[in-house]
Formats: C-alpha cells, structure tokens, sequence
C-alpha cells in the first residue's frame, strides 16, 4: 500500500546524528530480544513500536500497553512524512517493531536506530478471522495471551451485534450486489455481501471500469486510504469510502462501528 512508505534517505540522515543516543538507550539494553513473550528489562511489560496506527491497534488489542506510533494518524500520505530523532529513539528503547510486507522501510528504521528489537510481520487486515488471529499471535509473542482473549471475546461480540444490524437494514432483507476496493472487502463481509468484483490498488483501467460497471453493482466500497476518486461514474453505484486505519487511540473497534454506520446509511438509499 503506497500510504505506507517513507523516504529512506530521510532516515539514513538521521542516522549520524543520533548514534550518541541511539548507544546509550538502544544498544544498552541488553533484555531487549524478548522472543517467546518475555519481554526485555521493562517492568515485565513489553514496550511495542508500530509504523502506524493499524499495528499499534493491533498491538493494543494484543494487550500491549507501551506502544508507539511512527507514522502519526493525522499523515493521510505516509510518503510525506519524514521520521524524527524521537522516532528512531523510540525503535532503540523498544523489544518490538511491528510492520506489515508492503511496508519495507520498518527494517530501515530498525537499523537506522540499531535498535536489538524483534522485527514482527503483522498480516494488516480487518477482516474478523484474521484479526483474531493476529492478536492471538501477538499475545503469545508478548506473553499477554489473556488480555488477548478477552479482547477477541468483546470484539467477537461487538462484531456479531454490527453485522446483525447492518444485514438487518437492507430493504426486503436482501444485500446489494457491491464492488469493493482490494483492501476493503471486510466491510463486505461484515455487511454479508459477497463483491460482485473487485479493483485496486491501481486505479480501475478503462477494461476494468467496463467489467464492474457491467454487473451492475448498488455499491462501490472504495478505500479512504487510497482514494482514486469516483470509480464507476455513471454506473448509478453509489460510492461510500471505508476507512482501514484506528485513530490514536488504537482501538480497532470504531472501525467497524464507523463502517457499518456507512453501510447502513448507504442502505436507506440502494
């Protein structure tokens, strides 16, 4: 996901600068490898770093409590977002950094940092199944492994109550036929529709535009994080943007909330 990139430079820029700090608060501590959830030395609570929000809420819901964020929730456009030394000094002081695959400078903060915290690869992706399994993952590896379940638990709940009431609203009790962005075909899911077709990342090309717009979908799920504009005019689709990313407060559950409120508002008029 292009949201999700930073300039490399900007980090090996900051690299001399901080290697004073970096000794004394990163390469110090020595408990900070904490494989198998042992945590380094921190009070037996493991301190987490994250690119973004969408780890950190993962992160959270895991049960981890000291968690930093990169890149802050207010970047629409991660690229634009140059690191700062209170950022690589964070990744020193950490026992894990978090990151999804398509996000590959998180290896070049750890190194810019020298930081001797465990890379962890998080799957970023809301559907309800992965989810869960990520956070029971992240329990395990941060030895909070009841502070995971009874988050899965809240969570297994308060997902059951929003798809209910989503499937609930549409007339006749019938889903829309809806195409969804790449990334966003949880909130379909959650809505117990199955897309007709997707498109994404790029932008919908003009075979494409005549494919989707051919099965006549009610809805368009576009990703708020990658936006390319309308992406069937004159199809008659109504277009509703979801949004994949928590807030600062890293709790994943407004997410859902926020996407069925969409959904059901786009339900009054399909």
């Amino acid at each position: 996901m292009a949201r999700t990139r930073v300039r490399f430079a900007s980090l090996l820029a900051l690299t001399a600068a901080l290697t004073a700090l970096v000794t004394g608060c990163g390469n110090g501590n020595t408990g900070t490898s904490s494989k198998g959830g042992t945590p380094g030395d921190h009070g037996g609570k493991p301190v987490v770093v994250v690119t973004t929000t969408w780890e950190g809420a993962f992160a959270k819901a895991a049960g981890a409590e000291d968690v930093k964020v990169i890149v802050p929730q207010s970047v629409h456009h991660a690229p634009d977002y140059d690191p700062k030394p209170s950022d690589l000094a964070a990744v020193g002081k950490a026992d894990f950094v978090l990151y999804a695959p398509f996000e590959p400078y998180a290896a070049k903060i750890k190194e810019a940092a020298g930081s001797k915290a465990e890379l962890v690869e998080v799957n970023l992706d809301n559907d309800a199944d992965k989810v869960k399994t990520e956070v029971a993952k992240l329990g395990k590896l941060f030895g909070t492994e009841e502070a995971a379940a009874r988050w899965t638990a809240s969570f297994d709940a308060e997902y059951a109550k929003l798809s209910k009431d989503v499937q609930g609203s549409w007339p006749g009790g019938k889903s829309p036929a809806v195409v969804s962005q790449v990334f966003t075909t949880w909130s379909a899911k959650l809505a117990g529709a199955a897309p007709v077709g997707t498109y994404g990342p790029e932008a919908v090309t003009p075979a494409q535009l005549a494919e989707l717009s051919g099965k006549k979908p009610a809805l368009v799920l576009d990703n708020a994080h990658m936006s390319t504009g309308t992406v069937l005019p004159d199809s008659g689709a109504r277009q509703i943007e979801i949004v994949n990313y928590p807030g600062e407060d890293l709790d994943l559950l407004p997410v859902y909330r926020n996407a069925a409120a969409e959904l059901k508002k786009a339900a009054g008029t399909s």
